[in-house]
């Protein structure tokens, strides 16, 4: 990723690269009902590493299947490039995790920027302990081998509704994850920056006493002239 990119999104919240992703008429880009299990980190921002699974079959699925080196679960966990963050399809059930706190720190020891599920972790009072982003819809104990089947890494997936491919641009933040096409990111980025300054001046003059008439879209010339001054003094 260019890491100007990287540094403009650790910058911007998910909802306004929301915005800026519809005015290209992309819609279903923010992961559904996945929450950060420790809201008070910065910005997760990373291209996607993908891993797939699908409903487990009991023959095939049974606690030997860790001693495979090659399972792709934990292939997954050891393959996840640095910086780049590890997305789980988990077919949006919580009921078995999608994996737990052994698995998630190595995540992090590997220098992994973050990993999100639409299932649930295990051990996720140990998680929110670490200095790491993870996202989940909520805690799930048991493991994933009751329900979920490790089939695939780094494939396109869809998690909580949202399509992953390999390499998009993933960014989290308190609120929530979003997936941004890899093709599109650094005008994304750019263009959600601008879109931040804006955002901030019209909040302080909101919190000011200032109406949104005019100001909220700018279509007063007084309020583009407001922000331009605001702008320059501000440093933006």
């Amino acid at each position: 990723m260019n890491p100007k990119t990287r540094e403009q999104l650790m910058k911007v919240s998910t909802a306004t690269l929301c915005t800026a992703l519809f005015k290209r008429g992309l819609r279903n880009q923010f992961i559904q009902d996945v929450r950060p299990l420790n809201a008070g980190l910065p910005n997760m921002v990373g291209e996607a590493f993908t891993l797939r699974y699908i409903p487990a079959r009991e023959d095939l699925n049974t606690i030997n299947v860790f001693l495979d080196r090659q399972h792709p679960q934990r292939q997954a966990v050891e393959q996840c490039p640095e910086g780049a963050v590890l997305v789980i399809d988990s077919r949006k059930d919580a009921r078995a995790a999608s994996a737990g706190g052994i698995l998630v720190s190595r995540l992090m020891k590997r220098g992994v920027a973050g990993v999100v599920t639409d299932g649930g972790f295990r051990d996720s009072p140990d998680i929110a302990k670490l200095p790491f982003p993870a996202y989940h819809t909520r805690p799930s104990a048991p493991t994933n081998l009751t329900l979920h089947q490790a089939i695939d890494i780094n494939v396109p997936i869809g998690c909580g509704d949202a399509p992953v491919f390999p390499g998009d641009v993933i960014v989290g933040d308190a609120e929530g994850v979003i997936v941004i096409p890899a093709g599109i990111a650094d005008e994304i980025a750019a263009e959600a920056t601008e879109m931040t300054a804006f955002e901030d001046f019209v909040q302080e003059k909101v919190l000011e006493g200032r109406s949104i008439l005019g100001l909220y879209p700018p279509t007063e010339e007084q309020s583009r002239t407001d922000f331009a001054a605001w702008r320059e003094a501000k440093g933006r």
